[in-house]
């Protein structure tokens, strides 16, 4: 990947006083510039896990000036580790090293370390300032914007959590070169979304990209971090305590937590579990008589064309996943909603479907 200031970008997500920027490029860690102004005061607490620390770590603490009071905190890695247990030894961290309210918490690495560092940061004192460092695409182009943060519960996953803005997202792009393709793969899970809920050109766009994703060209790179982290700050903008449209970021997510909490975490990742669970919702919708038969099997194609799973779990039956999916925080008054698509490129918010018809969708999709 090319080091060229040139190929950086950088766009805001518009939350009024508590607006924050997105900065995407190469070369991001360890340089200052980036970092450094959204620091809340002289004390870092910098969290990362034992798979991401030895790659990024050191360059990133180097970064940092001289005078700041910084320590780290190692973690195991994992969705299992994306507990109460994990972010109350971030807190024991602070209270040890003696951190106060203008303490800022770094969070260095994907989803799971996003997610439990924002949610200490959320709860340390009453809420301090932390910093998203992803490096992988699906924190990159998910869940390092727009403040959702928090650990899972055996019975869900998410369940117990807090809307917290970082203060900044530093997408280093670098960062991809030492990601496994089944990583990758998941990534890509999220990116494709974006495409079907709310952009087709885009999805048209990334149909035509994904070889040059897989393998990992820093121009195609660019391109889907930027227009995935475009489309989700206008979403989170518009709807930051998923109140409404922030629902629609939910396409597939309600089959795919279902999947997640029943095979335990981890032993599917989050965008594999998105992938199936996008099949499973483009073929719903078919049944709706919205999408088309083609429609459908393009989509299959394009999930298939990233790596992605088009079949649940073989040992997984209609009776656990509506057991699972009734525990979905979308849902209201025990209506079970799901994210649907219209059409290619424009999501639903749909509450009304049959049970009937959503127990044939489960018994009959294909299972791997």
């Amino acid at each position: 990947m090319s080091d060229s200031p040139a190929t950086r970008r950088s766009l805001e997500v518009a939350l009024g006083e508590r607006s924050y920027p997105i900065h995407i490029g190469p070369g991001l860690i360890g340089d200052p510039a980036w970092l450094t102004p959204h620091l809340a005061g002289r004390q870092v607490m910098i969290v990362t896990n034992e798979t991401v620390a030895p790659h990024y770590l050191a360059r990133l603490r180097e970064g940092l000036p001289g005078e700041l009071t910084v320590h780290e905190l190692i973690l195991p890695d994992g969705e299992a580790t994306k507990t109460l247990a994990s972010v109350t030894r971030i807190w024991d961290a602070l209270l040890e090293a003696g951190f106060n309210r203008r303490c800022t918490l770094v969070a260095l690495g994907g989803g799971v370390i996003g997610d439990m560092t924002g949610f200490a940061a959320a709860c340390y004192q009453r809420g301090v300032a932390f910093v998203q460092v992803p490096t992988t695409l699906l924190a990159q182009v998910d869940s390092s914007v727009g403040g959702k943060t928090g650990v899972n519960h055996p019975l869900g996953k998410n369940m117990i959590g807090a809307f917290w803005q970082p203060r900044a997202v530093l997408i280093d792009t670098d960062t991809l070169r030492t990601l496994p393709e089944r990583e990758l793969s998941a990534g890509l899970a999220e990116v494709i979304k974006y495409g079907l809920i709310r952009d087709a050109a885009f999805l048209d766009w990334l149909e035509a990209e994904l070889p040059a994703l897989r393998r990992l060209e820093p121009a195609a790179l660019t391109r889907a971090i930027e227009r995935s982290c475009e489309l989700k700050a206008e979403i989170v903008a518009a709807d930051e305590t998923e109140q409404g449209v922030r629902a629609l970021l939910n396409l597939g997510h309600t089959f795919g937590h279902a999947i997640e909490a029943h095979q335990g975490y981890g032993n599917w990742l989050h965008g594999e579990a998105i992938g199936a669970g996008m099949a499973m919702a483009a073929e719903l919708s078919r049944r709706l008589g919205w999408l088309s038969a083609a429609e459908v099997e393009r989509t299959a194609t394009i999930l298939a064309a990233a790596g992605l799973p088009l079949a649940a779990p073989a040992d997984m039956g209609v009776d656990d996943f509506l057991a699972l999916m009734r525990l979905d925080k979308k849902n209201v008054d025990d209506r079970l909603r799901l994210i649907l698509l219209e059409t290619l490129g424009r999501a639903v918010i749909h509450d009304k479907t049959p049970r009937a018809q959503l127990e044939e969708l489960l018994a009959s999709f294909p299972r791997r």
